[in-house]
C-alpha cells in the first residue's frame, strides 16, 4: 500500500504559473545565446547533464555514505534530517527534509505529483523524467510497474511506499548498502551512490569488476 501525501492549493498556485522574473530572463538569454551562435546547444545539454547526474548528487551521496559507516550519524539523519544534512554545510531554501530508509522489506519512492518539487541542495538539478507527467501520475498509481520499467522488479513481499514532495517538504531516500562493500571507506562508498537511488527508483549496485 502506498503512503500518498497531498499538496495544498498554495502549492498548485506556486508551481503551475508561467515562468516569470529571473527564470524567464534566463530562458530568454539562453535562447539568444544559442541563436547568435555563442553557445552550442549540445555543450549546454552536457553541462546540465553534469549538474543533474554528477556534481549535484555528490552532496547527497556523501550524506548516504556517512549514514552507512556511522550509525550515530544515521540516527541523527533519520531523526532530524535537515539538521544532519546541515552538518555538511548543505542548506535548502526553507523547505524541511525527511530521510526515508530502505530496508529488505520496504522500498521508498519519491515523486512530486503536481510539479517537480525536489531536494536541490542534496541532489542538484531534477532529471527531466522526474518532471514528466507520466512519471508523476504512474509513480502513485503503479509504483511497482514504474520500478520494473526502470530496471528493477520489486518482490511482492516488499512494501513500496510512495512519498509526494511539496514546496515545504522534500524527501531523500537512504538506500540499502550493497553487499560486497564491507571495509570500503566513506569516500569509496559515496562514489557508487547515484541520484536515482536517492530518489528511490534504483538500488545502489557495485560496479562490475570493482575492487577496493
Amino acid at each position: 500500500m502506498s503512503d500518498h501525501h497531498h499538496h495544498d492549493d498554495n502549492h498548485v498556485r506556486e508551481h503551475d504559473r508561467p515562468l516569470s522574473g529571473p527564470a524567464l530572463r534566463v530562458k530568454a538569454l539562453e535562447s539568444l545565446l544559442v541563436e547568435k551562435g555563442l553557445v552550442d546547444p549540445k555543450t549546454l545539454d552536457a553541462i546540465i547533464d553534469t549538474y543533474e547526474t554528477k556534481v549535484g548528487p555528490r552532496n547527497g551521496a556523501r550524506v548516504v555514505a556517512r549514514a552507512w559507516v556511522d550509525p550515530a550519524y544515521k540516527q541523527r539523519l533519520l531523526a532530524d534530517t535537515r539538521a544532519a544534512i546541515a552538518e555538511f554545510g548543505f542548506f535548502g531554501y526553507g523547505e524541511d527534509m525527511v530521510a526515508l530508509e530502505n530496508t529488505p522489506k520496504v522500498r521508498n519512492l519519491v515523486v512530486c505529483t503536481l510539479c517537480s518539487c525536489y531536494p536541490w541542495s542534496v541532489l542538484g538539478l531534477p532529471p527531466v523524467w522526474y518532471k514528466s507527467a507520466p512519471y508523476r501520475a504512474r509513480a502513485v498509481i503503479d509504483p511497482r510497474g514504474v520500478l520494473k520499467e526502470l530496471g528493477e522488479e520489486v518482490p511482492d513481499d516488499v512494501e513500496v511506499r510512495v512519498w509526494d514532495s511539496t514546496s515545504e517538504l522534500r524527501y531523500l531516500v537512504l538506500p540499502e548498502r550493497p553487499a560486497g562493500t564491507e571495509g570500503w571507506s566513506e569516500e569509496q562508498l559515496a562514489e557508487i551512490v547515484t541520484r536515482d537511488a536517492m530518489i528511490g527508483v534504483a538500488p545502489v549496485t557495485v560496479p562490475a569488476g570493482s575492487t577496493r
